[in-house]
């Protein structure tokens, strides 16, 4: 715990299922007029939100606090000065905000590291300043996880033409610092960078809300001006605090939690290999691992929308592909938009769970809500063109007759501020923009595939083409065991048999029905038409503690809200909730192409078996299928892995001959043979 305040994994805990609740805010000056009292009533805003934060046992060491702000110029240009700093001017330096080591020599080490990976990286490195703290005023917890505290000053290669190409060479750097210094052979787990920009800074840590301006001693210095100000107060509730996992991140700040992060950082894992921008060029092998699995969840949304946004995303487009609103079942939707949110259904999922979320690139500022709205966010404008945005309302003292607008986000939708444009951007704008972009529909109309459109041909798949080319690869790589060519030949060439000749009970024992699943839930629907009433919940023993036979797939379950989610009416769940499923290959996320909606659609995650042989046979460019038996020889030992083994390697084989639909069969159940 010494450095992160999570406890490392051990028995049946593990640091990856945490997740935290927060309060959120944000103000800004809607003409990017900067001022110290932005910062001020930022950290009003803050302090207001205290109950929304998160104490231990010592009520000095807070869950964790911070503010994300624009680049001080003119403070950092006085602060570097004393330092003997020359900076150059705005946009063409980069500050780095450093935790590492309170050890010096780990510490040297990792700076002499980390201005090495700068120079390689054909940038210069200015110099280092210590942030000027006040430890005393923090509770015992906080100091005892505490790291050195230190800001890297980076100057812009005149090469780079503007600020945002500055911004991806920095985001090179720091990738490059976490996976070297980080995670490498003389490790410094202190080290982190909580922002490394030319835009923005990030002051936060293992805080209290009311600690934030009395720790970092240079939020007091009235030179520090801003016209966007980010703050935000933790709540661990089922979580450990630490200095890093503290809020702002680097472009987002979040109240909530995401239910489906395992599976959204699973699929990014996945796609990364197919990441492809003339952006980054060939330093697109650098920043593999875009996603830091050990931070939060909303570190980890955070990685991603800088990801996103590095890769030619607008900071807009980002949020609006990983939150989408619900589109599906709009009726009053515009086509233009619906095409939008359909083509970035076939390249990613939403990352959903009740979450309100407030972001910046440091000129653009804006907020959004989960599609069901399960987080309160609202927020004013004032005359004085001020926006300011919160979990609630009162958080700092506005005259009534200054107040021009009060509202509130509603599911799905967007609050954005250009301040170069000085103005507010309304959510139809927005996403009118950002939906004309490109023709969506047009390349939706033209590629993606209802599955019902499909035919119901015959199985007429060349299975001779996979096993010839898998014994060419026995015959080129001796190392393949004999046996192995003859189970995979099996899986391709055994034909499901047209008739079983087990008993209907006894099929039913192979496939882990239960007298009650006929009783309670077939019968029902076959004679009502209807699903059986339940209680809410299951008391059923998890597969893994049964002394009875269990299917595989009983050893897996969903996860679901870890903290609090309201119960959702059925209208506005059939308003919210998706079933669509798609078929065939992704293509690059980072381009804009119409070969990425090349997909089958279906309505519904269950196939029947109509529609199962619509894609055995289907006959549209771009997809192949190729159907695999799951069976296994029950009497043989160790032959369940084996098989598993064999299904990996055979689907290898189909994939490299161009197959991009897998259909895993359970069919042909035996005495003998089990799926």
């Amino acid at each position: 715990m010494e450095y992160s305040g999570l406890p490392q994994k051990q028995g049946l805990y593990d640091p990856k299922f945490e997740h935290d609740a927060c309060g959120i805010g944000f103000i800004g000056n809607i003409k990017g007029k900067k001022s110290h009292k932005i910062i001020s009533q930022a950290i009003t805003i803050l302090k207001n939100l205290a109950h929304r934060g998160g104490v231990g046992s010592d009520p000095e060491t807070g869950d964790g606090a911070g503010i994300l702000i624009q680049m001080p110029h003119t403070f950092m240009k006085k602060v570097c000065k004393n330092e003997g700093i020359d900076l150059p001017e705005e946009n063409a330096y980069g500050v780095g905000m450093l935790f590492l080591s309170p050890d010096i020599e780990k510490r040297k080490v990792s700076m002499a590291q980390l201005s090495k990976i700068i120079e390689e990286e054909q940038q210069t490195v200015l110099g280092f300043r210590e942030v000027p703290t006040y430890a005393k005023c923090i509770g015992a917890g906080a100091r005892e996880a505490m790291p050195r505290i230190m800001q890297v000053f980076i100057k812009k290669n005149e090469s780079l033409k503007s600020v945002i190409d500055f911004e991806r060479k920095l985001y090179i750097i720091g990738k490059r610092a976490e996976s070297e210094i980080r995670c490498g052979e003389d490790a410094d787990k202190y080290f982190y960078f909580s922002s490394l920009s030319a835009r923005t800074i990030v002051y936060k840590g293992m805080l209290t809300p009311d600690q934030v301006n009395e720790f970092y001693l240079d939020l007091k210095d009235v030179d520090m001006k801003t016209a966007i100000a980010l703050v935000h107060s933790r709540f661990s509730t089922n979580t450990f605090p630490s200095w890093e996992r503290a809020h702002p991140n680097r472009y987002i700040i979040h109240n909530g939690e995401i239910n489906t992060i395992r599976g959204n950082v699973n699929w990014i894992k996945a796609r990364e290999k197919m990441f492809d921008t003339d952006l980054f060029g060939e330093d697109m092998k650098k920043i593999s691992g875009i996603i830091n699995e050990d931070g939060s969840d909303s570190a980890m949304l955070d990685n991603y929308i800088q990801a996103l946004t590095l890769s030619g995303y607008s900071l807009p487009h980002a949020v609006m592909t990983a939150i989408p609103e619900p589109w599906e079942n709009d009726t009053g939707m515009d086509e233009t938009k619906r095409a939008f949110y359909k083509y970035h259904s076939c390249l990613t999922e939403p990352w959903d769970g009740p979450a309100a979320v407030a972001f910046t690139d440091g000129t653009l500022v804006g907020a959004t809500l989960d599609r069901n709205g399960l987080r309160p966010a609202r927020y004013y404008v004032t005359s004085d063109d001020t926006v300011i945005l919160s979990s609630e309302v009162g958080v700092l003292d506005i005259p009534d007759e200054k107040i021009i607008r009060k509202e509130r986000l509603h599911p799905g939708r967007m609050l954005l501020i250009d301040t170069n444009e000085g103005r507010i951007i309304d959510d139809a704008e927005i996403k009118k923009i950002e939906a004309e972009k490109h023709p969506y529909k047009e390349w939706i109309d033209n590629n993606l595939i209802e599955l019902t459109d499909l035919d119901e041909g015959t199985d007429e798949f060349k299975w001779h083409d996979l096993v010839e080319d898998l014994k060419k690869k026995c015959e080129s790589q001796p190392l393949i065991d004999q046996n192995r060519v003859i189970a995979l030949e099996s899986l391709f060439t055994n034909r499901e048999p047209e008739k079983y000749d087990l008993p209907l009970l006894t099929r039913q024992k192979a496939f882990g029905y239960t007298w009650e699943d006929v009783i309670t839930v077939l019968k029902a629907i076959v004679e009502k038409g209807e699903d059986a009433v339940n209680a809410m919940g299951t008391d059923a023993p998890l597969a893994v503690l049964s002394e009875k036979p269990q299917l595989l797939y009983n050893y897996f379950k969903q996860l679901f809200a870890q903290v609090t989610n309201p119960p959702i009416d059925a209208i506005r769940e059939k308003i919210v909730i998706s079933t669509g499923t798609l078929f065939g290959s992704e293509a690059n996320l980072l381009n804009p192409s119409s070969e990425n909606c090349r997909r089958i659609l279906a309505e519904s995650p269950i196939l029947s078996n109509g529609d199962l042989k619509r894609l055995k046979s289907v006959n549209r460019p771009g997809f192949k299928s190729v159907t695999l038996s799951t069976l296994f020889n029950v009497n043989e030992k160790g032959d369940m892995e084996d098989a598993i083994e064999n299904i990996f390697a055979a689907a290898d084989v189909a994939i490299n001959n161009g197959c991009n639909i897998i259909i895993l069969s359970d069919k042909g159940v035996d005495e003998s043979k089990a799926a």
